[in-house]
């Protein structure tokens, strides 16, 4: 079937998911897009991005600029937002993970899954001007979510070609999944240049009550920061925020006792 022909009468599961693919279009936190942009993105006609993006600008996930005609993303996106921020308890995290940064001297992240990213959530990187997505195949944050994912996540083989971003970068799924034997077995994951030169990352889990990665918790900073000395007592401390967070992010059903949750 064509696209124009499915454009004009579209599956309610592909409407659905090409609506989602235009808000994915903003993930890269850059200007604010045409709807010759998106259509460019999404290898969609014109037309159909036209429609798409005012689909979503009636129902405020889209507002558009008035003098370029130009879309970002709307209202209804942020009031999600913070929505689930607080229903997943991050905004009780902040304070760990600055108390943590401030021992260590180091930026301290809060990351979860989504499909083939590692997206931080909390902590010294959440600033307007960067993005929050990153590779799970070329971060600590990454490698840790992947170590201990949760049924139904994937493991490498489960990923897209994984791309080169310095001469470190694992980009064979076979390599990836030797790291992530070894990272399961010393429960900690090293990023060393794979990501940028001169940036060193250690990562742990944060666990939920089955024993899967919930969230990862990172320290990054500069080689001369994260050496070999200082790596177990970096460590210790992240897995001390680490206990300290598994408990602070259950949510108020799941920190009742069993019996009670039964009533």
């Amino acid at each position: 079937m064509t696209e124009a022909v499915t454009a004009r009468a579209p599956g309610g599961a592909q409407a659905v998911r090409r609506a989602l693919d235009v808000l994915h279009c903003f993930h890269d936190n850059g200007p604010d897009l045409s709807a010759s942009d998106l259509s460019r993105r999404l290898e969609l006609s014109v037309s159909t991005a036209h429609r798409l993006a005012r689909t979503l600008l009636g129902a405020g996930f889209l507002e558009q600029d008035p003098r370029t005609a130009r879309y970002r993303l709307g209202p209804a996106v942020t009031e999600l937002g913070r929505l689930s921020y607080h229903q997943r308890g991050l905004h009780l995290a902040a304070p760990e993970l600055a108390d943590l940064a401030e021992r260590t001297g180091a930026t301290a992240d809060l990351a979860l899954r989504s499909g083939p990213h590692a997206v931080i959530v909390a902590g010294g990187s959440v600033t307007p001007k960067v993005g929050l997505r990153r590779p799970l195949h070329s971060t600590a944050l990454g490698k840790v979510l992947l170590a201990w994912a949760r049924p139904g996540e994937g493991g490498p083989a489960s990923l897209p070609p994984l791309p080169a971003f310095t001469d470190r970068t694992i980009v064979e799924p076979a390599a990836l999944e030797a790291e992530l034997v070894r990272v399961r077995a010393e429960a900690y994951a090293l990023n060393d240049g794979e990501s940028a030169h001169g940036v060193r990352t250690l990562a742990v889990p944060v666990l939920d009550g089955a024993g899967y990665a919930r969230f990862a918790l990172a320290v990054r900073a500069t080689p001369s920061l994260i050496t070999a000395e200082r790596t177990g007592w970096l460590l210790t401390e992240a897995r001390s925020c680490a206990r300290a967070l598994e408990v602070l992010l259950l949510s108020p059903a799941e920190r009742r006792p069993p019996a009670a949750r039964a009533r």
